[in-house]
């Protein structure tokens, strides 16, 4: 698909409404407390719609929405799609200086946010004049005489008075196709979050190529994803897509980071397609009654992205489960994945072949491709890609290049044509003046099996020569010791050149990382 495929004035809230002319009461939305029909998304997503338009929001405005996992987030992105609005997927991880910086960056007159949320929000409205209307999702706060509602806010009440005796009925604004649908922020490891922009077109564009093209998804299909719904990762793979072939979903709101609860999940809903992360599923794997406490027979496909999903893991969990996991990259500026292993076509320790419908390069330094097996960045073109980043000039042109996104990963193509993710041009490192990857030396070093999860970066050595570093993470049998460390790096020198060894090895409870469960490696060197 391409835009061009798409009628000029189109909105993405067809892809929730094309299920109302067969399947309005099929059950397309399951999580504790609630289960929904598409009918009753739609029509809670109108008084959505209608209760927005009443605080005064105007087609190209700012909704912001931070809030768990939930049937109301569902409903709040489709209402403020359906009548023009600009969706902003507020990560529920960061802190009220973050939130004030967001809000002031959009300047959203309306938040609807979670009731566990509310506290870093009540400590940043007095400092958001432009913030008008603030629904809560549960109970509405009360607020004391000594910190009463500024000014500034005209409205503070629980998310069910806000919809309450608002028609079911909302009449759908006429967008272009590419007007602006939805505001992602990154999760801003340096520097500030950098707000991403997808129009109407990007919604759909990704959901057809990747869900429909590659996963083949149908109707018969029940996704359950760890990447929550404010990424575009978990919007997409588990709201757009499934929706837009009239599948159903299952929405979590608890931690990706407890496998107990996760699997518990999988149980009890029953999903055919599994999103997590290399992270959980090596959590998953750690339990010693994986298959014995928990039911993964509805599954049919399993599905990794956020980091590289090293081989390792992809052969324990085929050799313990039976399926196949598919890994890929993607990012939040393409919306979705553009690389991708297939169903049918999957190369573990790769992050597969190009999805059709993007042009993908690894260039060097100078734009110019390189050799087969050469390491160099990728960059790569497509119609669901954003244009800029919102309010950051600089960083967008360094990063917007004409028709090319420079991605900032290290990739490299062998010789059947599956691409490999060297890491971010920041993790890269030369050893002994060759480059090294970070990502082929954890992938060795988990495949040890005394290790759960890893982390190499670079160290400098007593002749300030750099050289790699492992943090290790290990299986809960396992004992940290002098005589395990020498073990891991002589099991490095076997398995791969000998400069790629790590010079130390250091053992650690758990590894930094982002929300989307990316390690943060910055937070590891010193």
């Amino acid at each position: 698909m391409k835009a061009s495929d798409l009628p000029i004035q189109y909105n993405a809230i067809e892809i929730l409404e094309h299920n109302l002319a067969e399947r309005a009461d099929k059950q397309a939305l399951f999580s504790d407390p609630r289960t929904l029909t598409f009918r009753e998304i739609s029509a809670e997503a109108n008084q959505v719609g209608n209760a927005l338009k009443a605080c005064g929001v105007r087609p190209g405005e700012y909704v912001g929405l931070l809030a768990h996992d939930s049937a109301e987030w569902v409903a709040c992105f489709f209402g403020t799609l359906k009548i023009g609005a600009i969706h902003i997927g507020m990560n529920t991880l960061l802190t009220a200086a973050e939130y004030d910086y967001i809000l002031k960056d959009s300047r959203a007159r309306v938040l609807i946010v979670s009731e566990a949320i509310w506290d870093k929000v009540d400590a940043i409205r007095e400092a958001n004049p432009q913030l008008e209307h603030i629904i809560v999702i549960g109970e509405k706060p009360s607020v004391g005489e000594e910190k009463p509602l500024s000014p500034n806010i005209q409205h503070l009440t629980s998310y069910v008075d806000w919809i309450s005796g608002q028609s079911a009925e909302c009449d759908t604004f006429t967008t272009h196709r590419e007007d602006i649908a939805t505001l992602n922020y990154s999760s801003g490891s340096t520097g500030q979050p950098k707000g991403i922009l997808h129009a109407h077109k990007d919604l759909i564009i990704t959901a057809v190529l990747w869900g429909q093209n590659i996963m083949k998804l149908t109707a018969n299909d029940r996704t359950f994803a760890l990447a929550k719904l404010f990424f575009t990762f978990g919007t997409g793979g588990n709201l757009l897509m499934p929706f837009s072939v009239g599948a159903s979903t299952v929405l979590f709101a608890g931690s990706p980071r407890v496998a107990t609860d996760v699997l518990a999940q999988v149980t009890k809903f029953k999903p055919t397609i599994f999103y997590n992360s290399p992270t959980g599923y090596a959590m998953s794997l750690a339990l010693p009654d994986l298959l014995t406490s928990y039911d993964l027979s509805s599954l049919r496909l399993c599905v990794s992205a956020g980091e590289a999903l090293p081989a390792p893991i992809w052969h324990q969990w085929k050799e313990t489960t039976g399926l196949d996991i598919i890994d890929g990259i993607g990012a939040t500026e393409v919306y979705h994945i553009f690389i991708s292993n297939r169903p049918d076509d999957i190369k573990p320790g790769a992050s597969g072949k190009p999805v059709p419908g993007f042009e993908v390069r690894i260039v060097d330094e100078n734009w110019k491709d390189v050799a087969q097996g050469d390491i160099g960045n990728l960059i790569l073109k497509g119609d669901s890609i954003s244009l800029s980043y919102l309010h950051q000039y600089e960083k967008s042109k360094q990063t917007f290049v004409g028709d090319w996104l420079f991605t900032g990963d290290k990739y490299f193509v062998d010789e059947d044509g599956y691409y490999h993710h060297a890491g971010r041009s920041d993790d890269m490192m030369k050893v002994g003046g060759i480059w090294a990857s970070p990502m082929e030396i954890e992938s060795t070093i988990i495949s040890h099996p005394a290790v759960v999860e890893c982390a190499v970066v670079s160290k400098t050595d007593d002749s300030d020569l750099i050289k790699p570093k492992a943090f290790v993470v290990l299986m809960a049998d396992q004992t940290a010791s002098p005589e395990l460390e020498k073990e891991l790096i002589e099991y490095c020198r076997e398995k791969m050149a000998g400069y790629k060894r790590p010079r130390w090895v250091e053992f650690v409870d758990a590894l930094p990382k982002t929300a989307t469960g990316k390690i943060q490696r910055f937070k590891l060197r010193g």
